[in-house]
């Protein structure tokens, strides 16, 4: 196709052809992941951390070896060690810590020897930059299960806060559902502090610059302010001193009431939260309370685990999670973009797949803050209805509304209702919306000695938020007619950075935030000269890659960001950077036919795109994921709205995303 580009007919006439050709390809190869029953899961990859724990936590129990899972997983951790001997947190990052002592300790105690090669590259990359000591908080509890690092180095957290009522400075409902979920079990294992049983006692004090048992508490973290953290830390030293002298029964009683907090949301196989570290986490718990392997809850949870892996011939990985809301959706707009008669059915048949997957019957934690709303999100995963996802159930209600206005089908107006009355009540008092909880505004908790990775709170973001008002505007609703979107659009000006761009909290970065806002301000009739419009298409303008495509680094998302973190160009930020400029009215600008053509001109032969580097974002800073669909389906979408656009008059996208 990329011959065809300049045969010299003109961009115009070569972009249709090879366009409409480029569109039909990645159609087909995107009906090819469809699930037997009409929806789509593509993997979901993050960093080595969670295929190391899962190694680890099969060794901590003390479960019969797997050589040939475990020899699998180790081909993975070595394939992805990085040129400094350590790993990273994303594809060709720099050396990560806490990823670094994990993957060490997992190959060990598959049996890799530490003097083999890749072995001393990683423990002279650790011992050269500090040592194991500068591990993180979640991996210090780990390390302390096994007896590596003893109790004093990770912070009290005593299992009574169980019992603090709301009105406390800390708990449980003033933090986000991911810390809560992991903590609660977290909390019974650092009361009773179990060991791991770990047959081949196998250690890692070799990564220590110092014994390991002298190690005291983890330092301030770089987004920690000294008066909190210092207030905190006090508070630390004393919880120390009172904790062994707390009832005995008050203690039984908070154990009990973790328990029955975890025992309510454990969600069959899908798990606690439906994410790895609680699952692990009540795994972990059930056999320090002396439940055995066989225990309905500890052996579904321990199941649940297990589907997260991804086997292939020669590699295994651990998934944090699955994605099959966030994947069906998102093809499904991508499809209903196509327009075929390939596409449309099948696209029918994966919203037909979500219909049931509402959550109209339980009141999740979300509930807490928001008793008078009733329930009606879809949750990210396959079963996590404590926990429904407010991005995911903008998305789904988007394009259950573009079928609905193709065909007249009144199948789901009932759920577009109640998803967009759930969305209505679950706004914040600042006006934007949070993934999963509503005014998580209690930022002093960012300083709390657990929280160094400073992802505790599920405070409004921008992407969300612009997701929010991207349905109610496709739903109709304007800043006249609803005070929602006009609280929605003031809260997206105030959080407009001074170079153009928007922040991206799950997707990476300022050019996925940015896709996200010019989406939710042209669906609510903001003018495209307005000025915040132009600033952001001037800026997307002003990073585009000499190849035409746009790519951006996780590096972004430092505290003290500057400006632009450029990367060689992805096929999922190149069609993010794309839809935001035709969002904006820049669909005959020629950075966007640049875009286009190096989208079919990197297209392989099977209809996709291939796509080694990390686009997404769990925890900024902290963890990245790799969504394997997100060159298979944004891709697609960007090229046919640039053709649907190319032969419409008005030449406006008339949909919110």
């Amino acid at each position: 196709m990329s011959g065809e580009m300049h045969s010299g007919n003109g961009t115009i006439g070569v972009e249709i052809g090879g366009l409409e050709g480029s569109i039909d390809s990645a159609t087909r190869a995107l009906l090819g992941y469809r699930q037997p029953d009409g929806h789509w899961v593509f993997e979901l990859e993050a960093d080595c951390t969670i295929p190391a724990e899962y190694v680890l936590l099969r060794h901590y129990l003390g479960e019969p070896v797997d050589a040939v899972l475990e020899a699998k997983i180790a081909n993975y951790l070595r394939r992805i060690q990085g040129a400094h001997g350590g790993w990273a947190l994303v594809h060709d990052g720099d050396f990560e810590m806490s990823a670094s002592v994990k993957a060490y300790f997992a190959l060990k105690m598959i049996g890799d020897f530490p003097d083999a090669p890749h072995m001393v590259r990683a423990r002279e990359a650790i011992r050269a930059r500090g040592g194991a000591i500068h591990s993180n908080v979640f991996t210090r509890f780990m390390l302390a299960m096994f007896g590596v690092l003893t109790w004093r180095s990770v912070p009290v957290l005593p299992v009574e806060i169980m019992l603090l009522p709301l009105w406390s400075p800390f708990h449980l409902n003033k933090i986000s559902y991911w810390a809560r979920t992991t903590i609660v079990p977290l909390m019974v294992l650092a009361a009773l502090k179990p060991r791991a049983k770990n047959v081949s006692k196998v250690g890692i004090d070799e990564l220590f610059l110092q014994e390991p048992h002298s190690i005291g508490m983890t330092a301030k973290a770089p987004h920690q302010s000294w008066g909190w953290f210092l207030l905190f830390r006090g508070l630390d030293i004393v919880l120390r001193k009172i904790e062994p002298l707390f009832p005995k029964k008050l203690r039984a009683r908070a154990i009990d009431r973790a328990v029955a907090f975890i025992e309510e949301r454990l969600n069959g196989e899908d798990g606690l939260g439906a994410i790895y570290p609680p699952m692990a986490n009540t795994v972990m718990m059930y056999e320090v309370l002396g439940k055995p392997a066989d225990y309905p809850p500890r052996a579904t949870t321990r199941r649940g685990l297990d589907r997260l892996l991804v086997i292939g011939e020669h590699e295994a990985y651990c998934q944090p999670c699955v994605s099959p809301v966030w994947d069906t959706s998102l093809t499904c707009h991508a499809l209903i973009e196509a327009g075929s008669e390939a596409a449309l059915p099948p696209a029918k048949q994966g919203l037909d797949w979500l219909v049931p997957k509402q959550v109209l019957d339980i009141k999740g934690d979300w509930a807490v803050k928001r008793p008078g709303v009733r329930p009606g999100g879809w949750a990210f995963q396959y079963n996590n209805a404590y926990y429904p996802d407010l991005d995911d159930t903008a998305v789904v209600v988007m394009a259950m509304d573009r079928a609905r206005r193709a065909s007249a089908n009144p199948a789901y107006d009932a759920a577009i209702a109640r998803g967009r009355e759930w969305i209505e009540g679950m706004q914040s008092r600042d006006g934007g919306w949070a993934a999963f909880d509503v005014n998580n505004l209690e930022y002093y908790l960012n300083n709390i000695p657990f929280s160094d990775h400073g992802a505790l709170l599920d405070p409004p973001t921008e992407d969300v938020t612009a997701r929010c008002v991207s349905m109610l505007a496709q739903l109709g609703e304007t800043a006249q007619t609803s005070h929602a979107v006009a609280a929605g659009i003031d809260y997206l000006r105030r959080t407009q950075l001074a170079e153009g761009s928007w922040y991206g909290r799950w997707g990476l970065n300022y050019i996925y935030g940015t896709w996200s806002v010019l989406c939710a301000l042209n669906a609510a009739g903001v003018d495209h000269q307005d000025p915040m419009m132009r600033r952001a298409v001037d800026w997307l303008l002003s990073v585009q890659n000499e190849d035409g495509g746009w790519g951006e680094d996780a590096t972004s998302y430092r505290l003290d960001y500057k400006g632009f973190e450029g990367a060689p160009t992805t096929a999922s930020q190149t069609a993010w950077a794309l839809l935001g400029l035709m969002a904006a009215g820049e669909v005959d600008h020629p950075a966007v036919s640049r875009g286009v053509q190096h989208l079919i001109a990197t297209q392989t032969p099977k209809g996709l795109w291939d796509e080694q580097r990390y686009t997404a974002t769990g925890f900024p800073r902290v963890f990245y994921l790799r969504y394997h669909g997100y060159p298979k389906f944004f891709p697609l979408w960007a090229l046919a709205r640039y053709r649907n656009l190319r032969s419409t008059n008005s030449k406006v996208v008339g949909v919110g995303m």
